[in-house]
C-alpha cells in the first residue's frame, strides 16, 4: 500500500480526510514534485548528476482543500460518512486520484507576495534551505512563499530561478556598504 513515506517522484496520494467546521471536509493530498531549479548541494551531486541515486527528490509537498462531503464522495468515489464530528479523521492513501478522468496533481506557485498570514508567520512560511536553514531569497533579495493547490490535469508549476541564500545577500550588502564608504 502506498503511503506518504514511500511515494515516488510524480506520484499523487489522497492521504486523508478530516471533518472541519461548516460541515466541510478537509482533504490532504501529498506528491513528490521535482523542482527543475534545485541545484546539487555538493560536488558529489554535480559529478554524479546522471546517477539517479544522487537525484534530489526531497520530501512530499502537501495541499489541503476544503470540500463538500457529498460532492467529494460522488466525484472521488469515497465514502466519507464515518466523519461525523469536527476533528474526526480518516486515512485514505488513494494513489493517483482523478476527477472526471483527469489525474489530480499538486501545483506549486512561488511568489514574493505572501498572504497576510504568511507574512505574519515568516519564520515558518518563507522558503528555507531545510527546516532550520537560511532563507532562500530571490535574486533581488525578496522572501519566497510557496502556495500549493490541487489541479485536474498537468500542473503548471512556477519556481523562481537564480535564488540565493540570505547570507549571500547579507555579504553583498556589506561589500556594497564598504565600497560606498571608501568611495568605490
Amino acid at each position: 500500500m502506498k503511503t506518504i513515506e514511500n511515494l515516488e517522484v510524480g506520484e499523487m496520494l489522497l492521504a486523508s480526510a478530516r471533518k472541519v467546521n461548516g460541515g466541510k471536509l478537509q482533504l490532504c493530498f501529498a506528491q513528490k514534485i521535482k523542482n527543475p531549479n534545485v541545484r546539487p548541494s555538493s560536488i558529489v551531486g554535480l559529478l554524479n548528476a546522471s546517477d539517479s541515486r544522487f537525484t534530489q527528490t526531497g520530501k512530499p509537498r502537501y495541499a489541503w482543500i476544503s470540500v463538500e462531503p457529498n460532492d467529494a464522495s460522488e466525484k472521488l468515489g469515497i465514502d466519507f460518512s464515518s466523519l461525523k464530528e469536527v476533528g474526526d479523521t480518516m486515512e485514505i492513501n488513494k494513489l493517483s486520484p482523478s476527477l472526471d478522468g483527469q489525474p489530480l496533481n499538486i501545483q506549486i506557485t512561488e511568489t514574493t507576495e505572501g498572504t497576510e498570514w504568511q507574512v505574519a508567520n515568516l519564520e515558518s512560511t518563507a522558503k528555507k534551505a531545510g527546516a532550520d536553514g537560511e532563507y532562500i531569497l530571490t535574486k533581488d533579495g525578496h522572501h519566497i512563499f510557496m502556495n500549493a493547490t490541487v489541479v485536474a490535469g498537468e500542473p503548471q508549476h512556477y519556481f523562481f530561478e537564480g535564488t540565493q541564500r540570505a547570507s549571500a545577500v547579507g555579504a553583498s550588502v556589506a561589500s556594497d556598504a564598504v565600497a560606498s564608504a571608501i568611495g568605490g
